[in-house]
């Protein structure tokens, strides 16, 4: 069975405020070319997580790094 990683967990480790960081990915999943990932593994209303290690969660780890 995969690890999964959930957005707490992710805002816990790089000590993010988690209404901000939904605000972040959000927005990034209106955005398809700059971010295939998040909008594949985007679904409305439910949590943001991902599979630990996958090209979704680098690519939200990325988000996240870039911007702090």
């Amino acid at each position: 069975m995969a690890d999964i990683i959930t957005l707490k967990q992710l805002c816990t480790e790089l000590k993010l405020d988690p209404r901000e960081a939904r605000e972040r990915l959000r927005s990034a999943a209106r955005d398809p070319k700059k971010h295939p990932e998040l909008v594949k593994l985007h679904k409305p209303r439910a949590a943001w997580s991902w599979v630990k290690g996958s090209a979704g969660e680098k690519e939200a780890r990325g988000l996240f790094v870039a911007k702090n």
